[in-house]
């Protein structure tokens, strides 16, 4: 099916189609040389209404020079007939007039399953392009209707795209309904969570195999604002985004809302049921595809395939999870998308030993390394040579897990006999002591970022985690610069580009001999993802603002138009069930009730390293953040 969402197909004055942004050309592009017509009423029952639009649009068709053999309307009259009229029919136009009334009629006849598999061409006029919507925004048009409690705003269309239009905006912007403006008072406030278009006559928006353009000078609204989204004679791209396991984390639905905001299809890939994602990501999904198994590549393949078939080309491609790195990698290889990193780039930010080579293009200092793979003589020469404790890791692992901290010869020799087999997956480095910190940035196209944070690690996640410790860290208000600048630094080096990234640096708490001084930062290890657990959200409590919106920023416009507010640390406090504190968590929320941002149970998944139960609060003043941990932890 090709389609056409207009307001007008026709200047203000003219009796033709336009031929501003090729809309005429578009549309006898895509007809046969002699075209049966198919207009179906806004208003079934009106019979002189139908019988005028009849004669209307139908000069207006052989006025545009588009050859016919009939123009039929479809009406109350004629209702009983509407699966064979439409099947007959090369061009079918949904006119305009009353939302409402045209959906009813739309629905009595059973349109939206009579449209289900047409292949011809759809246009859609004001009325008729807002109830090709899946779920149709009718924003009051008539006196009386903005205060009617049982009018509807959001009814059920006929399902051929997913975007909600204002149609008409020369002559609507500064309509006043029942002394309610119709924009500010109306649309913007129901705008949030949800994205409109509008534009004057003479724009259109196309979809030709799911794949959605604007054109012409149009305007987005969604969080209660509007901005200018394309110019006259220009095109604007909805965007096709592929969302790997978009349920888990829960939190990141966020990412999802964020893209639906922005006005992109989101297109979830998951082995979860439907009914198990949440209200957000089901309402942010455009649409999902359920496989058995994530990790059966065949299948997420097939799923990409059956996405690119329906939609057109993929845009993105994206989890934002470290496990499925190297699938999405994959992905983007196969699919040809090139918005991110494909599989002749990801050892780079996999291999903690091929990550050294890019430290070094950047001039960043790193602790000494010898892979596991070089033979257990290299590896005790190399222990040797810088001393005890080292730490031995996965050369292709995430987090903390497999880590191990050998303090002596008989510890390195019993880690030796159990890993042998195994050796050629770890790498061995030398232990640099100083505080872990990490360096959190959105990044852009160009390599630039549009959004920094830091955070604060005291005790690393390691010891948290095999020492079965609570978790404790922070936020910080600002990045300091020397961070900041050997982070973006660290971008440049590993040359990342349209992605959340999360890195890890030791900030040296004394003078190492081809480290740095103390107070320097050495690198540890970078994070294609943004990091884990709480942390963004965190962040947007930290910075008053919302870094899952940025981040759909980045993907749709390659900026951040989310604003930042107050500046405040922001702390974690985590507890486990196996301990016994001194406060309650009554007495912690009673203490701290105000400055709590958030406080609930940690997924299973998650509670080695976060803990079974986690506090977040914020803090204008560095100084409360030992008291809150210490009363917590307590």
């Amino acid at each position: 099916m090709q389609l056409f969402l207009t307001g007008s197909p026709t200047r203000k004055g003219e009796s033709r189609f336009t031929e501003d942004n090729g809309l005429l050309a578009g549309v006898k592009a895509v007809l046969p040389p002699v075209s049966r017509v198919l207009l179906v009423s806004a208003a079934p029952d009106d019979r002189e209404f139908s019988d005028s639009v009849l004669e209307s649009m139908g000069e207006c068709i052989r006025n545009s020079g588009i050859a016919v053999s009939s123009i039929v309307m479809l009406d109350r009259r004629n209702a009983a007939d509407a699966a064979a009229l439409v099947r007959d029919a090369d061009f079918v136009v949904l006119c305009g007039g009353h939302v409402p009334t045209q959906n009813r009629f739309f629905h009595e006849i059973g349109l939206r399953e009579i449209m289900q598999g047409y292949d011809g061409v759809v246009m859609g006029c004001s009325a008729g392009s807002m109830n090709c919507a899946d779920i149709v925004y009718s924003h009051p048009e008539f006196p009386g209707e903005s205060v009617d409690p049982s009018y509807r705003r959001w009814l059920r269309g006929l399902g051929l795209t997913t975007r909600n239009l204002v149609p008409h905006y020369d002559q609507v912007r500064g309509v006043v309904l029942d002394d309610r403006r119709l924009f500010e008072d109306i649309v913007f406030p129901d705008s949030w969570d949800h994205a409109f278009y509008t534009f004057p006559d003479g724009g259109f928006i196309s979809s030709c195999d799911g794949r959605e353009v604007l054109h012409g000078l149009a305007w987005e609204i969604s969080g209660g604002q509007m901005r200018q989204i394309c110019s006259e004679n220009q095109t604007f791209s909805f965007m096709n985004v592929i969302f790997i396991s978009p349920h888990f984390p829960r939190t990141y639905s966020h990412f999802c809302a964020g893209l639906k905001a922005n006005g992109a299809n989101v297109l979830g890939i998951a082995d979860a049921p439907w009914h198990e994602l949440g209200e957000e990501l089901k309402s942010s999904l455009t649409e999902y595809y359920k496989v058995d198994n994530l990790e059966d590549y065949g299948e997420v393949y097939k799923a990409v395939a059956w996405f690119a078939h329906k939609y057109g080309k993929i845009d993105w491609i994206e989890s934002n999870n470290e496990y499925w790195l190297e699938q999405d990698a994959r992905l983007r290889t196969d699919f040809n998308v090139t918005t991110g990193v494909k599989s002749d780039g990801i050892a780079a930010f996999r291999s903690k030993a091929e990550m050294k080579k890019y430290y070094a293009l950047g001039g960043i200092p790193t602790a000494r390394q010898v892979r596991g793979s070089q033979g257990e003589s290299a590896v005790r020469a190399f222990v040797k040579k810088t001393g005890y404790p080292v730490i031995a890791k996965p050369e292709d692992g995430m987090g903390a897990s497999g880590t191990f901290k050998l303090c002596s010869d008989a510890e390195l020799e019993t880690w030796l006999r159990e890993h042998g087999g195994q050796l050629g997956g770890f790498v061995v480095e030398e232990f640099v002591t100083g505080l872990l910190v990490s360096y959190d940035a959105i990044i852009n196209s160009k390599g630039e970022p549009v959004f920094e944070n830091n955070t604060i690690f005291p005790t690393p996640i390691m010891e948290i985690v095999h020492a079965n410790l609570e978790t404790c860290y922070w936020t910080n208000k600002t990045v300091p610069a020397k961070l900041a600048a050997i982070g973006r630094r660290t971008v440049k080096a590993f040359g990342v580009k349209s992605r959340f990234v999360h890195l890890e640096f030791f900030q040296l708490d004394r003078d190492r001999e081809g480290l740095g001084k103390k107070g320097d930062y050495v690198g540890l290890e970078v994070n294609m993802r943004p990091p884990g657990g709480y942390t963004p959200d965190m962040m947007d409590f930290a910075h008053s603002t919302d870094v899952y919106k940025i981040w759909a920023d980045m993907v749709v416009f390659d900026e951040a138009r989310k604003p930042q507010g107050e500046q405040f640390f922001c702390a974690y406090a985590g507890r486990r069930d196996s301990k016994t504190y001194k406060h309650s968590h009554e007495e912690v929320m009673s203490r701290y009730g105000a400055e709590m941002c958030m406080a609930e149970r940690v997924p299973a998944a998650l509670s080695d390293d976060l803990c079974d139960m986690a506090y977040i609060a914020r803090f204008r003043e560095k100084k409360d953040i030992e008291r809150f941990f210490a009363f917590v932890c307590e």
